[in-house]
């Protein structure tokens, strides 16, 4: 619990240096040189006031391939994982890699998805910060040497953290973590307590630095209309479901179609990103120049985060109803084009914050029209927006009630919870299995990080001595005998894995065939090689009471086929040696019923 505190401060840091590293970029690449100001949220500090600098189209054209360029050639250089959607890269590690992530990961990819994002690529910041987060928890399971389950629930904490603190939603942030993991509405329950002490204090450090505000603001007297106050409104919600699973499965299916063709291109993955970038600009212009030169339809590059708030605040009798229903449909369709190409290439940059421009833009598109034809349904379109944002991410993120809650806490207004959820249950159910993070797993039960539980259960009250080799059968070398004496002791048996020891037979170390082999091959400094130079020191050894529960996580931990056994009463003497593969053909025994004594196989 200490340690997810320490999580959370520093992802809300994270936070900090990354927001201000999107505005440096964003006001030099983008308002400076291109003339261009993308609108912000109400609720958002503006560190730099604007140029003035006259709009220059064509540099859009320019300044993306650029930032590109750089986030592509920094990413493919030095931490390739470290490309796309960083959240999607925290699950992945999170059920296949035992909640490890290499430390220079989150470095790179702060700076990555600052030229990204602030030179104009479509992205959302919470990828990166998410990824901060989940990378620090990492390396302290790490350092502190904590077990796999555990290194697993720091790094999930983290990753709730920089969403609490990016989006300035602690509660929200906590229930991601837990649900975001998987495809179905499968929790991973141990997560939640440390994700919620991890994204309060990143809500907090960022808040102390950025203010308390929510992310959008909306006028008091529009609050008024924000309200759920008739069932019969839940037959146009009914429809706003059936509209963003649509736009959902366009955008999970656009997504992953672009990154598949541009992983085909016969060249660097480094210039990608550069491509992508190009390509967004082209199609970004194109829309400025239909549109009549209107720049809020710009809001395809970049976070586009300040559409949403006049979406919000929208006045549509005094500006054209379909002409303004027309603008949002054309962002939203336009965010599913640009935040394919930008990401899909290879750029950095999350997705989470796209898919809230593309379902709230897309539900006030869609408020609009109804608001004209039955104005008691809906009171004002913004209230389709907020319910479209949640619904659009539940079903593009198969996570119901985590977006349920961000969307409430991003507008401070929880007046339409009642509408949100019934959109979120609906759009969860009605989509399909595509989901926006390809890293999910359907359930608890298909994650590589819980199918060791399975085995538990058939193997409980069992301990290690049941599957020892007594030391007498068992080779041993001392740290003192050379190459070839190793050689041949392991020539003698079956083993992957010697232990070293010393005159008393005490346990000082085990030697693996991997090292033995590497030696080997150094013609000139084998002969002087001995046991000890090749030794490890840091594999815990298992005592003969131990249960199997134990073996199985050191298994795990030490990445050995073979573990020593030591009588830890006499001062860890070796006693005998147990093979991962005995543990493995006793489960598969057990769980077919196969063995007539021992413990029975568990219903």
């Amino acid at each position: 619990m200490g340690l997810s505190l320490a999580i959370g401060v520093v992802a809300g840091i994270g936070a900090i240096c990354f927001f201000v590293a999107c505005q440096v970029v964003e006001h030099y690449a983008l308002d400076s040189a291109v003339g261009y100001r993308p609108l912000h949220p109400g609720g958002e500090i503006a560190l730099f006031h604007e140029t003035g600098q006259m709009f220059r189209p064509w540099l859009l054209l320019i300044v993306p391939t650029v930032g590109g360029l750089l986030s592509g050639l920094l990413v493919y250089t030095l931490a390739p994982e470290a490309e796309g959607h960083g959240t999607d890269a925290a699950i992945a590690a999170y059920h296949h890699h035992q909640g490890q992530i290499r430390p220079r990961v989150p470095l790179v990819k702060i700076v990555a998805s600052a030229l990204t994002i602030g030179s104009g690529g479509s992205g959302g910041r919470e990828g990166p910060i998410a990824q901060i987060g989940a990378g620090f928890g990492s390396f302290l399971g790490g350092l502190l040497r904590l077990r796999p389950a555990e290194r697993r629930t720091l790094m999930a904490a983290g990753m709730g953290a920089g969403v609490a603190a990016i989006f300035r939603a602690p509660l929200a942030g906590a229930l991601f973590a837990a649900e975001v993991l998987y495809r179905s509405p499968d929790f991973e329950s141990e997560v939640i307590i440390p994700a919620a002490l991890a994204s309060i204090m990143a809500y907090c450090t960022f808040g102390l630095a950025f203010g308390w505000a929510p992310l959008f603001s909306i006028p008091d007297d529009l609050l008024k209309l924000y309200q759920f106050d008739s069932p019969w409104r839940l037959a146009a919600y009914l429809l706003l479901a059936l509209f963003v699973v649509v736009l959902a499965m366009i955008y999970t299916r656009s997504f992953y179609a672009l990154t598949y063709l541009f992983r085909r291109l016969p060249f660097r993955p480094h210039l990608k990103p550069a491509l992508g970038a190009f390509l967004s600009g082209v199609f970004a212009l194109a829309l400025y120049f239909l549109l009549e030169h209107d720049g809020r339809v710009l809001a395809v590059l970049s976070s586009g985060y300040g559409i949403l708030q006049n979406a919000l605040t929208m006045r549509p009798a005094a500006e054209g109803d379909l002409f303004l229903a027309l603008l949002l449909l054309a962002v939203a369709a336009g965010k599913i084009l640009t935040t394919g190409l930008t990401i899909g290439s290879g750029g950095s940059g999350g997705v989470f914050g796209p898919s809230m421009v593309i379902g709230g833009c897309g539900g006030g598109a869609l408020g609009i029209l109804l608001h004209r034809l039955w104005p008691p349904l809906v009171p004002h379109p913004g209230t389709f927006v907020i319910v479209g944002m949640a619904g659009f991410f539940a079903a593009a993120a198969k996570t119901p009630f985590s977006t349920l809650i961000i969307v409430s806490e991003m507008t401070g207004n929880y007046n339409l919870l009642l509408p949100t959820l019934w959109v979120c249950a609906l759009a969860f159910l009605l989509s399909d299995e595509q989901s926006i993070y390809s890293s999910q797993v359907e359930s608890r039960s298909r994650s590589p990080a819980h199918q060791g539980d399975y085995v538990r259960e058939v193997l409980a009250g069992l301990e290690v001595k049941q599957f020892m080799t007594p030391r007498e059968q068992a080779p041993t070398v001392r740290a003192g005998q050379r190459l070839g004496e190793i050689l041949e002791c392991l020539g003698q048996a079956n083993y992957q894995v010697l232990p070293v020891t010393d005159e008393e037979n005490h346990l000082v170390g085990v030697v693996t065939l991997e090292e033995i082999y590497l030696a080997s091959q150094s013609v000139n400094a084998g002969p002087m090689v001995i046991a000890a130079d090749l030794m490890r020191v840091d594999v815990t050894p298992l005592q003969a009471s131990d249960p199997l529960d134990r073996a199985l996580e050191l298994f795990a931990e030490s990445n050995l086929l073979e573990l020593p056994i030591v009588d830890g009463s006499s001062g860890m003497v070796l006693i005998g040696m147990v093979r991962r593969s005995d543990v493995a053909r006793t489960y598969v025994r057990y769980v077919q019923g196969a063995t007539s004594s021992g413990p029975k196989p568990m219903a």
